[in-house]
């Protein structure tokens, strides 16, 4: 089960940045106009002749960002993701990708539980969009430990990154002695019958909904994937070669995400029944609850997931 703990990622995000900038003197960040709502802000306020404020103007942002890098520099970006992902698309897939430069992409306000900020605020395409991008590594941490080793990964590992955070606070699954392996898959939990893969936010509740398929008699493995891209191939393989189903969990939409990435995988090597959790369309405006509820991506809707897949085996 899930701690009962939370914590926001995005305020463990801004956190880390003064640690690792403190560490290392080439890190520099950038933002817009949300340095508080991403907790960029805590960097300036000990940094501020390493930190650029552009104001809301994402292309700027990615492109300086990519000279800065091309410069020995390490930059970090941060803005709410559908900003970052959406309009600064070409200058991320130019100017960062084909090159592989060291420019790591850190948004915030991901996902549905954007909540009230609304339909055009929800970032529900950025992993797909990110993915798309063949020299990318993408993460999403699953809560506020995770992100810390992230962060950290990301600081130390060259290439371009994207991180996925989140808006309201989030449950807590891990201790702060985690230990995050960047492109591994985390076993949370061993199973016979079924495997759920979850990533990011909705990991607390693949975990519940495991232990509420439990008490109806079904074993469950769940998989921690916080890598998307590069994705562990082999933990995948393994998971459909021993439980011989797998049900996908995540905030996004099913196209182009988590669930269609496994899908591909196992359909290369192992092919299995599979359910995939996750978005099919644009939501609305409202609570995080009310919205995870609706749209279908709560433990009691992962559970029926479970008996639909085992139900095919």
């Amino acid at each position: 089960m899930a701690d009962t703990t939370t914590m926001s990622t995005r305020e463990t995000y801004g956190q880390t940045l003064v640690e690792i900038g403190r560490e290392n003197p080439d890190i520099v960040v950038l933002g817009g106009d949300l340095n508080v709502s991403t907790c960029a802000h805590l960097f300036a306020q000990e940094f501020p002749d390493r930190f650029f404020d552009l104001g809301p103007a994402e292309q700027n942002i990615l492109s300086i960002a990519a000279g800065l890098a091309a410069s020995g520099k390490i930059p970090f970006c941060s803005t709410f993701a559908v900003f970052g992902t959406g309009r600064a698309f070409d200058q991320i897939r130019v100017g960062i990708a084909q090159s592989g430069l060291n420019v790591k992409l850190v948004c915030t306000h991901a996902g549905l539980i954007t909540g009230e900020d609304g339909i055009s605020a929800q970032a529900i395409e950025d992993l797909s969009l990110m993915c798309s991008l063949p020299s990318m590594t993408v993460l999403a941490p699953a809560d506020g430990p995770e992100t810390i080793s992230a962060v950290r990964a990301a600081a130390e590992t060259p290439g371009p990154f994207y991180l996925r955070l989140y808006r309201p606070p989030t449950p807590v699954i891990h201790s702060n002695s985690f230990k995050f392996q960047l492109g591994q898959a985390e076993l949370l939990q061993e199973g016979e019958d079924i495997t759920i893969i979850a990533c990011g936010s909705m990991v607390p509740g693949a975990m519940e909904a495991a232990s509420l398929a439990a008490a109806q008699g079904i074993s469950c493995r769940v998989l921690n994937v916080s890598t998307i891209q590069p994705i562990d191939v082999t933990a995948i393989e393994k998971a459909a070669r021993d439980t011989g189903a797998i049900v996908t969990v995540e905030e996004h939409l099913i196209r182009g995400g988590l669930g269609s990435i496994v899908a591909t995988v196992a359909a290369s090597t192992k092919p299995i029944p599979m359910e995939l959790v996750g978005l099919t369309g644009y939501a609305e405006s409202g609570k995080p609850g009310e919205l995870l509820e609706k749209y279908g991506l709560t433990p009691r809707h992962i559970v029926e997931a479970i008996h639909r897949c085992v139900g095919r085996k």
